[in-house]
């Protein structure tokens, strides 16, 4: 069973792999209407269940697309529908669903279920979020950064802000690709205990993006987060926002990433954002073509 649950649970040459496939077929169509089929069909007569008990809109398109663009077919399933966990356990829920169908892309809260999901369903499941992990979305990220920039390996990699789920699978990445990271941001928000040994911390914004080739951000709050919560969280992260001065810091051809949804001139000037040195569309969009390389794996395809 090839299962996609996180970076660092997955080989390192099995990484590279996956994202050389995701370049290959991002090359094969250019220039296509995205409705176009592949030339090859990998998943021709397979069923995909995509599970969303966070609600998405890359996720949700780049892997409903990516399944259609290989000849295979989707069901989308809302937490509401499944209410996994209430009622019928999860465990019970992968085994049921494994008999429908072929592939479990699951995007969900605690980690925990995904983990249950993934031990207890015969067919490969994929972590497409949950609060600790975001493998897919880094996968897309090295991927971009490699298009514009050239192998990323030994490269130096800033976060700037909240030592959230996204940071910690660019920590994994780190060790697993083999390249620098630092993050900087407040104390109150430094990443799990978990990651140590993974990432530098820089606590001066400016200081950490010296001699960057990578400057990466995130929102600074969530759709679930209280109003109070909200402001706390600007309070502290104001001094890390990614802006036309700390850009300036980095190296001149630095690219910037945010894997989007942004708070324009929260977390990044809208200056950065529509700059020459952002990547953000081209990462976007690469979370289509890296998830199809993952599926590909997962399947043995």
């Amino acid at each position: 069973m090839t299962h996609f649950l996180d970076i660092h649970k997955t080989d390192a040459d099995d990484l590279r792999g996956i994202i050389d496939n995701a370049t290959a077929m991002k090359s094969a169509r250019q220039g296509q209407p995205k409705g176009t089929p592949d030339a090859d069909q990998p998943l021709a007569g397979h069923m995909v269940a995509l599970i969303f008990e966070k609600p998405s809109t890359r996720t949700r398109i780049s892997f409903d697309v990516g399944v259609r663009q290989m000849g295979g077919e989707t069901m989308v399933l809302s937490g509401s529908d499944m209410q996994l966990g209430h009622g019928e356990t999860i465990a019970d829920t992968a085994r049921v669903l494994s008999r429908y169908v072929d592939l479990i892309m699951i995007r969900t809260f605690e980690e925990q279920t995904l983990l249950e999901m993934a031990e207890y369903a015969s067919v490969p499941v994929i972590n497409g979020l949950t609060d600790r992990t975001h493998p897919c979305q880094i996968m897309a990220d090295i991927m971009t950064f490699e298009e514009h920039n050239g192998p990323i390996k030994g490269k130096k990699v800033v976060w700037s802000g909240d030592g959230n789920n996204v940071f910690a699978s660019f920590a994994h990445a780190a060790k697993q690709f083999d390249f620098d990271l630092v993050f900087t941001g407040p104390e109150t928000l430094q990443p799990e205990a978990a990651l140590d040994g993974l990432y530098t911390t820089v606590r001066d914004p400016n200081e950490a993006v010296q001699g960057a080739d990578l400057v990466v951000t995130d929102t600074w709050v969530s759709m679930h987060d209280p109003q109070s919560a909200r402001e706390r969280r600007h309070n502290q992260l104001r001094g890390y926002q990614v802006n036309a001065d700390l850009m300036g810091q980095a190296k001149s051809d630095a690219l910037f990433m945010h894997c989007l949804p942004a708070h324009r001139d929260d977390e990044a000037t809208s200056e950065v954002m529509d700059g020459p040195n952002s990547v953000i569309w081209d990462e976007a969009e690469n979370r289509l073509h890296a998830q199809k390389a993952i599926m590909r794996f997962c399947l043995n395809k």
